[in-house]
């Protein structure tokens, strides 16, 4: 028990163990977050490719329509993945600034979820050039082939 005047016995400090399993939660939840944003340009990449073929092969300029789908999908899904990125790092930071400032309160260690709008985080991934940067040149590339295809360039 604590003496009046003193900090309580479970003051939520840097060492707390239980301050330590939170942000372990968060960075777990923030490098989940950026692996799956990954793993949509590595889907995309590996999808769009054997459209691509195919429509090569076949000699088809229609199928390669198909390749936009997927690609506006992973798009989709890697702005989604951004944003929660981005929500979860804000989470993150709000914490350990309450903890460095001694605002921290027990019930801060039991939210774990993203701080801010989702729609406006997604806007600010939709802008991220590691979205339009990746999948702007994947869509232009279907394009082209298409037109090669149809051109008989192919």
């Amino acid at each position: 028990m604590s003496k009046p005047g003193n900090e309580p016995d479970t003051a939520l400090v840097d060492s707390s163990p239980s301050v330590q399993a939170h942000l372990s939660i968060l960075q777990a939840v923030i490098q989940r977050m950026a692996g799956n944003s990954a793993g949509c340009k590595t889907w995309c990449i590996t999808i769009v490719s054997a459209i691509l073929v195919v429509t090569a092969e076949q000699q088809n300029p229609s199928v390669v329509w198909i390749a936009v789908f997927p690609t506006a999908l992973f798009a989709a899904l890697d702005i989604y993945y951004l944003a929660l990125e981005k929500g979860f790092r804000c989470t993150y930071e709000a914490f350990v600034r309450k903890l460095h400032t001694g605002d921290l309160l027990p019930s801060d260690l039991y939210d774990v979820q993203p701080t801010g709008s989702v729609w406006r985080l997604q806007a600010g991934a939709l802008r991220s050039f590691s979205v339009w940067g990746f999948y702007l040149p994947v869509a232009m590339l279907a394009l082209v082939v298409g037109w090669a295809v149809s051109s008989g360039v192919a």
